[in-house]
Parts: structure tokens; C-alpha cells; sequence
């Protein structure tokens, strides 16, 4: 609700069968509801490919972001 109240879009992850949370996200990525622990691999998803259009949408390169030597070394 911070987020909201300083006018930040707000992109929700939600279950297709919650309509309470519908009325506090701009826009919607639905997803299956499915047991609570396997949830955060069903969210995944949609958020990776999110972050991949977001990111080719800009120009970026997708294979091989910024700053990945910093956090992934290969021996």
C-alpha cells in the first residue's frame, strides 16, 4: 500500500481464483492456484519472462547481463 500511495504501478502475481487482491494491482499476471509449496515455481515463471521482455524491450543483452562475473564464476 506504500508503493501504491506514492503512485508506483504495481504488477500482482496472483491466483486466478483470488478477486480481493484484484483491486490493489494495476496489472495482473494471472497463474494455476496450486499447493502453497509449489506456488513459487509457478510465479517464476511469468516473472522471468517479464524480466526477459522488459529487458530486450531495452536493448539489453539478454544472455549475458551486467555485472553476472561479479556473482556466477565458473572454475
Amino acid at each position: 500500500m506504500e508503493a501504491k500511495a506514492r503512485d508506483a504501478r504495481l504488477i500482482g502475481v496472483i491466483p486466478t481464483d483470488s478477486p480481493e487482491t484484484r483491486s490493489i494491482f494495476d496489472d495482473l499476471l494471472l497463474v494455476p492456484q496450486v499447493d502453497e509449496l509449489l506456488s513459487p515455481i509457478v510465479a517464476v515463471i511469468p516473472l522471468q519472462l517479464l524480466s526477459y521482455h522488459i529487458a530486450s524491450r531495452r536493448g539489453l543483452d539478454v544472455d549475458q547481463p551486467r555485472n553476472l562475473a561479479k556473482s556466477v564464476t565458473v572454475e
